[in-house]
């Protein structure tokens, strides 16, 4: 939780962010737009299969609920390295 805080701090506490993830943040985009929590969607596929999900299953899991929604113009920004 300290880097959300350390987010809030610096960025402003409207962040939003992607419970359960934390340790995928890499940072914030600044821009035009807003301020907007960056992550690194491998780490979080990653996270659940450490909670029991196959890779496949985790994929399909994050495309669907997660990297799929919005939630206004503070939505988190999730980058697949390749």
């Amino acid at each position: 939780m300290a880097i959300r805080k350390e987010l809030a701090d610096s960025y402003g506490s409207d962040l939003l962010f992607a419970d359960g993830f934390d340790s995928a943040i890499i940072g914030v985009a600044i821009g035009f737009d807003s301020s907007r929590v960056v992550y690194n969607a491998e780490k979080m596929a990653s996270t659940l299969v450490k909670e029991g999900m196959s890779h496949e299953e985790a994929w399909e899991y994050l495309e669907f609920n997660t990297f799929g929604s919005w939630v206004g113009e503070k939505t988190p920004i999730y980058i697949e390295r390749k």
